[in-house]
């Protein structure tokens, strides 16, 4: 699947010592896809994820978009280094880890990332913040970024929550500004490829918020079309901060549609209803009086077969509908003979021709027009400075031999094959073991390390790798980030996370984004 745009990325034919020597190419090479690309855009971004008191990040669910791999679908792969092992350094500089360790203090640096889906609704995945010059890198899988599921270029309202808990932002919401990935990840989605290193604005909190009913701003008018209520909305966000709503279809009952289209609805009316909708006109006292050919050229275009339905139209825009039922329907008509009878609300009338029982309805196709409901949030909000400076970054670590011990961090959620609830997504777990090689046809990936580990895959994707960490600096480098999980065993539990192998190109990826400073919202 091609998108037209890049995230940014490195050309797939590198070699490996230019890699690591030039790891930076020219920037017409490396496009780049803005999250939100005005401080004013970011601010809004922000607004969407406070107002409503933090209403669509406590509803956030996890990602459930290509989490688990098909049973014993993860096999022995071909991940191997492309040059010399290395390392970035983190914001403090590490001793090798020790997996002897019985209790682990959890990293200040991993949090959730929050972003709209292709749904259209709030969702979350684990990150992790990363060294930079700036203080202003996260790492986290590629389809977490990347709208995968839809095909849009990438998921809307993209933000990053270090430390988040319930609805808590301790050190604050830091923006998404531009996002990088591997080329072959943005062209092909390649899996070898699926993760992506964001460049985020300062971080914020809120110091006051105001709400008021979107009504009040549009003095609740209603819209003859949809695009029109579209280009409102659009207004509006350029006036605030942000608002929380839908543009919903209003029925215009004083507006008769010839006939129906998108911006129409059909309606079944009551008598009444019907004779305003024909204006009492000449048709429609031609109907209530009928000749005897009238009704036997009517007749015979009934369907007579049991539940079939023919439709009439009376006048432009009007019509009924006549429906063969049974005799028990027939008989639950409040008012009824053996031959005719009519529903308490007026709106169905019954008859008996022919041996057969029918009812009738009638309809009037109306104009829709279109209202914004919700409300306007303008929200103050205070810099609270940029990540790195309040939570610290991981290093990177790249060509890491196979085997290495890693420690895993992150936020699973969801249930094993098997039903079973393990974890809740609401607390940072970690999980320990040493790398082996993979490979997931499914997800176009040949060259993958796996981890022995029971986290389940939803909230637990972007969860990340950490070598050599140091319990006491909680910090280490970054060494991968999970993409998938898998039952290889098939005993319906969750048994491995699998997570590219960061490698030259990798490396080349993270030093071309850590290049550019993002700046303040406010």
């Amino acid at each position: 699947m091609k998108r037209t745009l890049a995230l940014g990325g490195i050309a797939a034919g590198l070699l490996a010592s230019a890699v690591v020597a030039a790891p930076a190419h020219a920037a017409d090479e490396i496009p780049a896809v803005n999250l939100a690309n005005t401080n004013f855009a970011a601010k809004q971004v922000a607004a969407f994820w406070f107002g409503e008191a933090r209403a669509n990040l406590i509803n956030a669910t996890p990602y459930n978009v290509e989490t688990t791999l098909p049973t014993k679908h993860v096999s022995t792969g071909g991940a191997s280094a492309d040059s010399k092992a290395g390392v970035v350094g983190s914001s403090g500089d590490q001793k090798p880890s020790t997996a002897t360790l019985k209790n682990v203090n959890l990293p200040k640096t991993t949090g959730k990332v929050f972003f709209i889906g292709g749904d259209g609704k709030p969702h979350w995945c684990s990150a992790t913040s990363v060294q930079s010059g700036y203080k202003n890198l996260v790492a986290t899988a590629g389809h977490c970024v990347y709208d995968t599921a839809t095909n849009k270029e990438t998921l809307d309202k993209w933000v990053f929550i270090p430390g988040y808990y319930q609805g808590k932002t301790p050190w604050g919401i830091y923006v998404g500004k531009t996002a990088y990935t591997h080329y072959d990840y943005d062209v092909y989605e390649d899996g070898d490829r699926d993760y992506a290193f964001v460049t985020v604005y300062n971080g914020v909190q809120v110091t006051d918020v105001a709400v008021d009913h979107v009504k009040n701003w549009v003095d609740n008018r209603r819209f003859e079309t949809k695009a029109e209520a579209e280009k409102a909305r659009k207004d509006l966000e350029l006036k605030t901060t942000g608002w929380a709503g839908d543009i919903v279809p209003v029925v215009d009952y004083g507006t008769v549609v010839r006939n129906r289209h998108d911006e129409s609805k059909r309606e079944y009316v009551n008598l009444c209803q019907f004779a305003w909708a024909q204006g009492w006109g000449e048709q429609y006292q031609t109907l209530s009086n009928p000749s005897q050919q009238d009704i036997e050229a009517l007749a015979a275009k009934l369907d007579q077969t049991r539940g079939g339905t023919t439709d009439f139209k009376v006048s432009p825009g009007t019509g009924v509908t006549v429906t063969r039922i049974s005799h028990d329907e027939f008989n639950g008509a409040k008012w009824h003979d053996d031959k005719v009878g009519v529903s308490e609300d007026l709106k169905t009338f019954y008859f008996a021709y022919n041996n057969g029982w029918y009812k009738v309805t009638l309809w009037v196709n109306y104009d829709v027009d279109y209202k914004l409901r919700g409300h306007i949030v303008d929200i103050a909000l205070k810099d609270v400075g940029s990540l790195g400076a309040n939570v610290g970054g991981q290093g990177l670590a790249y060509n890491q031999k196979i085997g290495t011990g890693i420690f895993v961090f992150g936020y699973p959620s969801g249930s094993h094959p098997d039903g079973n609830y393990a974890f809740t997504g609401k607390t940072l777990k970690w999980a320990y073991g040493k790398t082996f090689k993979a490979a997931a046809p499914a997800m176009k990936a040949e060259e993958l390390v796996g981890i022995k580990s029971s986290f389940t895959g939803e909230g637990s994707i972007g969860s990340s790798w950490l070598y050599r960490y140091s319990n006491t600096k909680r910090l280490g480098y970054l060494n991968g980030v999970t993409i998938a999980v898998s039952d290889t065993d098939g005993n319906k539990r969750i048994d491995t996370s699998v997570s590219p192998y960061f490698d030259g190109e990798t490396l080349a990826v993270y030093q071309y984004a850590a290049k550019f400073a993002s700046g303040k919202i406010v």
